[in-house]
């Protein structure tokens, strides 16, 4: 007879495919590579008996046959990777030969050593479960229960545990219903589905007998420990009926699906007249969600505690971050400019490729040196014990900042400057918190988790009626950054701390205050940078200043050009006297000395020419220079206005046109700044163009100001104060104050302010124009004054007999009205005459 052609299970893994020619039904032994025999039974399934016989799903056995369930004979976990390609040595460590579990092999040892009556036919693996079907012929001498047994006895008195699971022994069981062998892409289960069908083919579902608990014990307890047995419902209208099985251990499980499936319950063992079919299946068991449920169930617990938790792991993995990366920012660790290696390659590079130039800071020198008494109080302030703050203050541009980081600070290597200008003008949280962190180098911040923390927060307060903490305010934030800093500068000034000092027994606070040379300077700039607008920057800067400095970690020096500075400092040190250096601009000499210098600072370190001529600076063969002296008492001694000036000079311009075309510069700022830039605004400014141009006026004639004598005009009568405050902070105007600290003169913002206010009072539109804005605001001022005396004179005169003492009254109002009249028929003329010259004029 001649078999089709097959596949055969080689006993090493994955079945392997190979053609084959008329077979017979006796077992071959073949040599392994090993030398060790290796056992084949044969005939073989054609192609991959994963899905049965002739791929129909089950196995039949016929007369003096039986089927044998190996459990074990391969790592069930090897499901995981069906569909894989497995490497060959990955095949050969799973191989049933490999690590004893080969069904065969055991089936002939069973038979050697218990004359085990029967011989395998075909083996039929079961990757997926991790076992395999064996079929297997008898003489019929023996039951298939009998040759189980002596099967199972040889098993426990020889037990086999493969190297993947060596707690575990290899077993077998005889199948007693049809094996369902398919190779879809289920996986086991601990849980089955036993579901009751009738015996009979196309029987009702109803005929089939629901077997009861004790029934379903004594079946499938044989197989393994049962953990439950779940009956259906009795309400239920889910056809057919079914209940489940929980196995303790997967093993046991697979081995009760593959050795009951299909059994037939007959009428003797409560399967009902035709029989119940036991059809099982893995069901996939939704384990119970006690801890899921129990933390979704109790939120006003549980958020607290979670948002712990994220606080004490940010405060233990990134706060030494951060720490380290502010110290790196103070002691410039990562600027690798700062480096001398860098910087010596930098400059001979430069001097090879440029040539050596002289530097155009030594123009400054001029200003140092008449500032050297500034620069050495600083220092000496730096080296003494004093828990105050040192304030600088001066209008902008008159070198503050270069003055105390540049020379005051040249050789002190740890400072910090943070500038609050890009910190206040930051809009939004999240860029005044990134703002403020990259002033220090606080690194990594997360400014953006401060809008998703807030949705959270708001969302789980709607939920469970209390604040979870995720969220955090800005203040809270900025915080943070500041007490990083703090942590940071007390490390870097104890650093130069050792053990073999004289002091080395003192505490660390009492050695930073007996070494006020050892601590960090904090220089904080632009303090109080358009402080009108508010906001609590300032605030917490003060008041972390505060803590620097009584704590005796690092001297604070501010940089402010506001005058009021001691109304915000002093709520942070309200017992404190501060140590104050005030800048004003240059004296004329200073200033024709620093744009002098400037203008010879290209040329001093050029070669002398070559026919052996002397060499001659710009300030010995330009004979323009003599311009300087009446440019500069224009200009002023700002040192901005001053390099400004000297930067145009050395295009080519005299100082004459120089100086003009500054002022005309700064003529069209304050007209787009402080006039008519005012609408553009919006209304967020403090004052009108009426207000800027009195003022404007009135200083193009006098170089000063009476400060309550100004307020007695009527363009300022209403909220007078706070407008001259807001045009001081806006730099149109400068307020000095005299005797007990209250502001007795207004000057020009800039002395190069005063001469363009000049020019601006000479263009006759602009005058006319600017001038009818004021009258017409003053006669309206005047007819408002007219209309309430009008009224009042109305209702008096409804007063029946006219009271005599009304009459005061009345005359007094009379002679205010008539004051008012004559006003706005002054008003009213000089109007006239200003149109008349704008209407005439360009």
């Amino acid at each position: 007879m001649m078999l089709p052609r097959r596949s055969c299970y080689t006993g090493r893994g994955p079945l392997q495919h190979v053609a084959r020619t008329p077979l017979t039904l006796q077992p071959r032994i073949r040599a392994s590579r090993t030398g060790a025999p290796r056992l084949w039974t044969v005939p073989c399934r054609y192609n991959s008996l994963q899905a049965g016989e002739d791929k129909t799903g089950h196995i039949s056995a016929g007369p003096n046959e039986g089927i044998l369930f190996f459990n074990n004979v391969f790592p069930i976990q090897i499901r995981k990777i069906m569909g894989l390609p497995m490497p060959r040595i990955l095949d050969r460590l799973v191989s049933p030969t490999g690590s004893g579990t080969d069904p065969n092999i055991v089936i002939e040892r069973a038979k050697t050593k218990r004359n085990l009556p029967i011989q395998s036919t075909e083996i039929l693996p079961r990757m997926r479960e991790g076992g395999a079907f064996v079929k297997f012929t008898h003489d019929g001498s023996t039951s298939t229960s009998e040759i189980e047994k002596i099967l199972q006895q040889y098993m426990r008195d020889e037990p086999i545990k493969p190297w993947w699971s060596p707690w575990k022994q290899m077993r077998a069981k005889a199948v007693k219903g049809r094996p369902w062998v398919e190779d879809m892409m289920r996986l086991p289960a601990t849980r089955l589905r036993c579901e009751f069908v009738a015996g009979e083919p196309g029987a009702p579902v109803t005929d089939a007998v629901e077997l009861s608990q004790e029934q379903l014990f004594q079946f499938f307890r044989p197989y393994g420990k049962l953990g439950d047995i779940v009956m259906q419902d009795s309400d239920s209208k889910v056809l057919p009926k079914f209940a489940y099985l929980d196995y303790s251990s997967l093993g046991k499980a697979i081995m009760a699906k593959n050795c009951m499936h299909g059994y037939l319950v007959s009428e003797a063992e409560g399967g009902g007249k035709k029989g119940t079919v036991l059809r099982l299946k893995y069901e996939q068991k939704i384990k119970p969600k006690y801890v899921r449920d129990w933390i979704f169930g109790h939120p006003r617990i549980i958020i607290p505690i979670v948002a712990a938790l994220i606080a004490g792991t940010v405060a233990i993995v990134f706060d030494p971050i951060r720490t380290w990366f502010v110290k790196a920012h103070i002691t410039r660790t990562l600027h690798i400019e700062d480096n001398a290696w860098y910087k010596w390659i930098k400059g001979y590079a430069t001097d090879i490729i440029r040539g050596r130039k002289h530097n155009d800071d030594d123009s400054y020198d001029a200003i140092w040196d008449d500032r050297k008494g500034n620069i050495e109080q600083i220092q000496t302030w730096l080296m003494e014990t004093a828990d105050t703050f040192i304030i600088v203050q001066g209008p902008r541009g008159s070198g503050k900042k270069e003055l105390v980081v540049d020379q005051a600070l040249q050789d002190k290597k740890l400072k910090l400057v943070i500038d609050c200008k890009p910190i206040q003008e930051a809009r939004g949280d999240s860029p005044t918190i990134s703002a403020a962190a990259a002033s220090v180098g606080y690194k990594p911040v997360f400014s953006w988790m401060n809008s998703i923390s807030g949705m959270i927060d708001m969302a789980a307060q709607g939920a469970t009626g209390v604040k979870t903490g995720f969220s955090e305010t800005q203040e809270t934030q900025l915080n943070k950054i500041w007490n990083t800093t703090t942590t940071a500068l007390k490390q870097i000034a104890l650093d130069h701390r050792h053990k073999d000092d004289k002091d080395a027994n003192l505490a660390d606070d009492d050695w930073l205050e007996a070494h006020p040379e050892r601590r960090p300077v904090v220089v904080i700039d632009n303090f109080l940078h358009k402080s009108q607008e508010g906001g609590i920057v300032y605030d917490k800067l003060a008041e972390w200043a505060a803590r620097l400095t009584t704590t005796n970690v690092a001297h604070v020096i501010f940089l402010t050009n506001d005058v009021a500075f001691s109304k915000s400092l002093s709520k942070a040190l309200p017992d404190r006297v501060f140590r104050q250096i005030s800048l004003s601009d240059c004296s004329p000499e200073v200033a024709k000395k620093f744009v002098i210098t400037h203008l010879d600072a290209d040329v001093e370190d050029d070669p002398p020419p070559k026919d052996g001529s002397e060499k001659k600076l710009p300030s010995q063969h330009r004979d323009d220079l003599g311009e300087l002296d009446s440019c500069i008492d224009l200009l002023g001694g700002r040192l901005t206005d001053l390099e400004f000036l000297a930067r145009r000079i050395k295009t080519g311009e005299t100082p004459n046109k120089a100086v003009n075309e500054i002022i005309d510069q700064s003529a069209s700022e304050i007209l787009k700044m402080y006039i008519f830039g005012v609408e553009d605004e919006g209304g967020k400014r403090h004052w009108n163009a009426e207000q800027a141009w009195l003022l404007i006026k009135q200083l193009a004639t006098k170089e000063s100001l009476r400060y309550n004598e100004l307020l007695l005009d009527d363009i300022f009568k209403t909220g007078g104060e706070p407008v001259l405050r807001a045009l001081e902070q806006a730099e149109l105007i400068s307020i000095i104050s005299g005797p007990n600290g209250r502001p007795s003169t207004i000057k020009a913002g800039k002395p190069v302010y005063h001469a363009a206010f000049k020019r601006l009072t000479q263009d006759k539109v602009l005058h006319s124009h600017l001038d009818m804005s004021i009258l017409t605001n003053l006669t309206k001022i005047e007819n408002a004054t007219i209309d309430k005396c009008e009224n009042e004179l109305l209702l008096l005169s409804k007063l029946k007999n006219q009271p005599a003492q009304t009459a005061g009254r009345v005359q007094y109002l009379l002679a205010k009205l008539m004051a008012s009249q004559v006003k706005v028929e002054a008003y009213e003329k000089e109007i006239k005459g200003l149109k008349k010259v704008m209407g005439e004029e360009y």
